[in-house]
């Protein structure tokens, strides 16, 4: 069998992918994050369909890899908690599209 196929090194890039922002769940929130300026948990969790279990481990392990941040404020004298993209979530959400595009160019 021939491996010197060109789209098997252009393959073996599937390794680079940011398992952070490749997770399903992750990627619907970072998407979500990159066309607004800010979501509150309520929000997200309507968007996401996800548990607020689900949702609060997710959005831990984007806060943990810096790509949301959070603030926690008073609004009406209730506890609200609000997300944003970062400029490094930004970045790897482009990054992601821009290996997984290439990625795909290559099966054509």
């Amino acid at each position: 069998m021939k491996t010197n196929n060109p789209i098997f090194e252009t393959l073996k890039r599937a390794g680079e992918i940011d398992k952070i922002v490749h997770e399903p769940a992750r990627l619907m929130i970072l998407s979500i994050l990159f066309v607004i300026e800010s979501a509150d948990f309520v929000f997200l969790n309507r968007q996401t369909g996800l548990t607020r279990g689900n949702l609060s481990t997710h959005m831990k392990k984007l806060e943990d890899a810096g790509y949301v941040l959070v603030k926690k404020e008073f609004l009406e004298k209730k506890p609200v908690t609000l997300y944003s993209i970062t400029n490094a979530g930004e970045e790897a959400l482009q990054t992601y599209r821009d290996l997984m595009q290439s990625l795909l160019d290559e099966l054509k």
